[in-house]
């Protein structure tokens, strides 16, 4: 039996379940869970312990979310 440990979270005001569960010796996975009307991650995140992977996958979002508000850039031209 392999332990999951769930994170839930916060991020730009919507919230996500994270799980993370031991792929090898001090490997750790980190993936969001699915749940209606909100988006998964597509790919998952590592760290050598439960908290270091969802802290991947947190932080991971929190740039993306970041990325997204932010006015876009126009293009360089030369």
């Amino acid at each position: 039996n392999t332990a999951v440990h769930h994170f839930e979270e916060l991020i730009a005001g919507r919230p996500y379940s994270i799980e993370v569960v031991a792929v090898a010796k001090d490997r750790w996975r980190a993936y969001i869970v699915r749940i209606p009307g909100v988006p998964n991650a597509m790919m998952p995140f590592y760290g050598t312990t439960p908290d270091q992977a969802a802290a991947e996958l947190r932080q991971w979002l929190t740039r993306a979310y970041k990325r997204a508000a932010s006015p876009a850039r126009s293009p360089v031209r030369s």
